[in-house]
């Protein structure tokens, strides 16, 4: 992997993360709040938050944000990697398209989906700070990050996933075992993307990455 793959797998394993945002309030002193996030194919993050937080009134005075996030099982968090995307928020037109993918990271959302006061942001990134421990940080070329053929992934995830669970749920479960040490036989694909393919088992998400960044959706990096 490149360092900006590595980035962007790196904010792919993980869920959440500390956003921090201009307070309008205090006169542009940052504002942190934690956050769920998914990131989606382009490698841009969704976030779904409340018109009621202080975060999204301070978005909508000045969209420029942050968000950091680092390996949230390691509690060494000095030499663990982590990741800082600086960017813009911007309201998501596309709900509907977002709650399908954004459902299946997060089925718990769907109660705030059903409240009205609740929006999809996205977070373009324009620079992004990766620390993959000591000795090795980055600013990461962005040309690099973001992810060209997103849209042919987007069209066939589902079709991907179907795949994946019907006919790869041997390889799924070979994958699991080699890159998290878990032998678990009830595992399901809920994301699939260039870089990897996350899975539920046992109540909890897995990111299970592919060796390189894939050019073209297909099943066949399961098998490899």
């Amino acid at each position: 992997m490149n360092n900006a793959h590595e980035a962007r797998s790196m904010l792919r394993a993980h869920r959440y993360g500390a956003l921090s945002t201009l307070s309008k309030k205090f006169d542009g002193h940052p504002f942190g709040s934690i956050t769920p996030y998914l990131v989606d194919h382009d490698g841009s993050l969704l976030i779904l938050i409340s018109a009621l937080a202080e975060h999204t009134k301070n978005i909508a005075h000045d969209p420029r944000v942050s968000l950091i996030t680092h390996d949230q099982r390691d509690p060494h968090i000095q030499t663990q990697g982590r990741v800082t995307v600086i960017g813009n928020a911007e309201l998501e037109p596309n709900r509907e398209r977002a709650s399908l993918r954004y459902l299946r990271y997060f089925p718990e959302a769907q109660v705030y989906l059903a409240m009205q006061d609740f929006s999809f942001y996205r977070i373009r990134p324009i620079a992004i700070r990766y620390i993959g421990g000591f000795g090795k940080i980055h600013w990461i070329n962005m040309e690099h990050y973001l992810v060209a053929q997103a849209d042919a992934f987007a069209k066939h995830e589902e079709e991907l996933l179907a795949g994946a669970n019907m006919k790869h749920q041997a390889a799924l479960r070979n994958r699991l075992q080699q890159q998290h040490n878990i032998d678990e036989t009830n595992v399901r694909a809920i994301g699939f993307d260039c870089d990897g393919v996350d899975v539920r088992c046992d109540e909890q998400l897995w990111r299970l990455d592919f060796s390189g960044a894939l050019s073209r959706p297909s099943l066949d990096a399961l098998s490899e």
